[in-house]
């Protein structure tokens, strides 16, 4: 990834990158790409119809984590409260998926990998969220 180079360019921050907001935009993706690699996997297993919750978080939260990198990359102008907000909705998305998933991580190693990203990806946001004013 290439976040911490291109925000460090950004008029607006001056070179000065916040670690917390580089790893949550990172974080972010990362865990949109794994759900979606997850719930497509979670498509081609025998028990497909077991796991019809998994897919349906796994899809949701990759929506989530995705529009929240986009949010948190946007560094001209900001709406602290549109960030807090959707960094609470990603935090509780993938505390959602990542239970879900840790259901199947026995059984799918897709699973297991997808839940250990979404809590990767949980606790980036929930960081990032404290270090805003409120």
């Amino acid at each position: 990834m290439h976040a911490r180079e291109m925000i460090g360019t950004h008029p607006a921050v001056q070179g000065e990158v916040n670690d917390a907001l580089i790893r949550c935009i990172e974080e972010c993706y990362s865990c949109a790409q794994i759900c979606t690699s997850c719930a497509d996997a979670c498509l081609s297993e025998r028990m497909v119809q077991e796991l019809t919750q998994c897919i349906r978080l796994d899809l949701d939260c990759a929506d989530i984590c995705n529009i929240t990198g986009r949010i948190m990359t946007r560094r001209t102008g900001s709406d602290d409260e549109v960030m807090r907000r959707m960094l609470s909705v990603c935090a509780a998305a993938c505390r959602l998926c990542a239970e879900e998933c840790q259901k199947h991580a026995a059984m799918h190693e897709h699973c297991r990998i997808c839940a250990e990203s979404c809590r990767r990806c949980m606790e980036a946001c929930q960081e990032v969220a404290r270090g805003m004013a409120h």
